[in-house]
């Protein structure tokens, strides 16, 4: 069975940081890209980054480059999004989702943003950014 379990959610100040883990389990870590997608009230889910474990490739999305960064540990089959100098703009539930494909094959159609194409899903972890 395909999980994908979030957590290090919670409240921040703007300007702090937060480190988001997503533990995958039930695959083959190696043969997917994994990706971090957010969603606020009212808005439709967003990419935010991604990455693939077996070639290192990255992804961010505008909004985040140079703020958040995401990494792997493929001991431990995890993937981490370091978010730092958060705003209030960043608040939102963050989910991780795993696609099998390589990144570079999802950036040619830009599916690392586009949520439908994703095979699946974690239940989220909520993010909250005080101003």
């Amino acid at each position: 069975e395909v999980q994908l379990v979030e957590s290090g959610g919670g409240l921040v100040q703007a300007g702090g940081s937060l480190r988001l883990s997503c533990a995958a389990s039930g695959f083959t870590f190696g043969d997917y890209t994994i990706g971090w997608f957010r969603q606020a009230p009212g808005k439709e889910r967003e990419g935010v980054s991604s990455i693939n474990s077996s070639d290192g490739s990255t992804h961010y999305e505008d909004s985040v480059k140079g703020r958040f960064t995401i990494s792997s540990d493929n001991a431990k089959n995890t993937v981490y999004l370091q978010m730092n100098s958060l705003t209030p703009e960043d608040t939102a539930v963050y989910y991780c989702a795993a696609k099998l494909s390589s990144l570079l094959y999802l950036n040619r159609y830009q599916g690392a943003k586009m949520a439908p194409v994703w095979d699946y899903w974690g239940q989220g972890t909520q993010v909250t950014v005080s101003s």
